[in-house]
């Protein structure tokens, strides 16, 4: 399902639609407009409408307007709402793995994976929505009780970003909206019609007027449109998901006006292999959580620290298993664009310089948006590649004696969003996963690992707050009322 407003046309002067904003469940065709590029071909796929700020005020009226009525709507209808919601995503896989193929270059598993847990994620959340309660708690005076509720915040600003925008685009709002919150999604520039597929969905399973609108705009207009909606009395939380570098902007921008902000942002993922581990699952563990999408997920494996024992036999089944996820001959896995590829030689370019060696791949090859898994080994302090976030397709190997000096490693990064240990030693294992300064640690499973029931997010400057689990705490605040018996 799409709609457009008009034609651009790409250099053949083949037209391509342009797509409107969503408010009040209408079409809103703007002004301006952008481009969007398939990462694969370089192709322009569309053209997606650009908010103005009298735009981003007319959502934020909207989104306003509706919450009174949404906030009161029953539990039981919401959760109907949702749970057709999900039906509608699966009735549009096809549609939808479309876009999400076009506009980000994921693979047929990837795309597959988003939309799995896109759909989980709303029948999750529909079953939790009659959980949500107060209390009534002893108090200090005699003849004077008092109620403890739990009340949605009004209008979240939600901002997901591209590389799993089925998965991060859900997750931004639902838990939100199934607190009696309205919110506005800003879509991602590279992927804006994924998250019209989103909200269309919802629309069409019956998600009332103004309860969730779309935004996007042009890359320049970013800073202005992000500042306004922030400073908007109108918005009451904001969650972010994306990088290190901008959660701080939108921190600051939150601090400033006092509104609490739930930040998802980047990560240096550690995978300890210790000297007990089962080595077969290891490297097909690790191989998968360095290489996945490309390495464009916030949890990638980054690091691979190995007792120093299993080393050499660790390396032999590690490159094997990364060779079989992107065979030699194969077409190289699509990154989202060509500044990803340069960052990615750059910083191996750089370790290599410095003494790094390359254990598998070829850290000069690389053209476009394209580019081969890459194992690099001896990446030390003093290369750029030690503390800086690839996210790309390029891992370090590393080795140590001792659990201090696993441990150590592991967490001499300003990340801690996930983390990995692989032993069969259950005990060594927890006390491992006790010692990572990491918001998860996944024992024999790889750092890429998401999934309703449990809560996600990170510490140090992988950010704060949790989705997942207890994200409808996140999006409720507490009131106490008193009275005399």
């Amino acid at each position: 399902m799409s709609f457009t407003n008009g034609h651009a046309h790409d250099s053949n002067g083949t037209p391509v639609p342009t797509h409107p904003l969503i408010i009040s469940n209408k079409p809103h065709p703007t002004v301006n407009s952008f481009p969007v590029y398939s990462p694969a071909t370089g192709k322009l796929l569309h053209h997606f409408s650009s908010a103005s700020i009298d735009d981003a005020d007319a959502a934020l009226s909207s989104a306003q307007a509706a919450q009174p009525k949404w906030k009161t709507l029953p539990p039981s209808k919401k959760r109907d709402i949702f749970i057709k919601a999900a039906e509608i995503m699966d009735s549009r896989r096809e549609e939808l793995t479309k876009y999400m193929a076009d506009e980000t270059g994921a693979s047929a598993p990837w795309g597959a994976f988003n939309l799995n847990l896109a759909s989980e994620i709303l029948r999750d959340v529909a079953g939790r929505i009659s959980s949500i309660s107060g209390s009534i708690p002893q108090t200090a005076t005699e003849g004077v009780s008092a109620l403890v509720l739990k009340e949605p915040y009004g209008v979240i600003l939600a901002i997901a970003p591209w590389n799993a925008p089925y998965i991060l685009g859900i997750r931004a709002i639902i838990y939100a909206l199934a607190a009696g919150n309205t919110a506005i999604l800003k879509a991602p520039e590279f992927s804006p019609m994924c998250s019209t597929g989103i909200v269309t969905s919802l629309q069409q399973a019956g998600l009332p007027p103004g309860v969730l609108n779309l935004l996007a705009h042009r890359p320049e207009d970013a800073a202005s449109i992000t500042k306004h909606l922030i400073s908007s009395p109108i918005i009451k939380k904001v969650n972010f998901t994306g990088s290190t570098a901008v959660g701080k902007i939108i921190a600051e921008l939150c601090g400033k006006t006092l509104k609490p902000v739930l930040l998802e942002l980047g990560g240096k993922a550690p995978a300890i292999v210790w000297e007990d581990a089962d080595l077969d699952l290891a490297a097909q563990e690790c191989a998968v959580g360095s290489f996945e999408h490309s390495g464009q997920i916030c949890m990638s494996t980054e690091r691979i620290i190995l007792h120093e024992k299993i080393a050499e036999e660790f390396e032999e089944k590690f490159k094997k298993a990364a060779a079989g996820f992107a065979p030699e001959g194969a077409e190289p896995p699509v990154l989202i664009n060509s500044a990803g590829v340069a960052k990615n030689q750059r910083l191996l370019k750089d370790a290599v310089e410095k003494g790094a060696t390359i254990l598998h791949g070829n850290h000069e090859e690389g053209k476009g948006t394209k580019m081969m898994p890459v194992v690099v080994k001896g990446t030390k302090k003093g290369m750029d590649l030690f503390y800086t976030e690839s996210f790309g397709p390029t891992v370090s190997v590393m080795t140590v004696s001792s659990e201090e000096e696993a441990l150590e490693l592991a967490n001499d990064t300003e990340y801690g969003l996930s983390a990995a240990v692989f032993t069969r030693d259950l005990l060594r294992g927890l006390r491992m996963a006790r010692g990572i300064e990491s918001g998860a640690v996944h024992i024999n499973g790889m750092t890429v690992h998401d999934e309703t029931a449990l809560p996600h997010g990170g510490m140090k400057a992988s950010g704060f707050g949790r989705f997942g689990a207890i994200g409808l705490e996140e999006w409720m605040r507490t009131k106490t009322i008193t009275f005399k018996d």
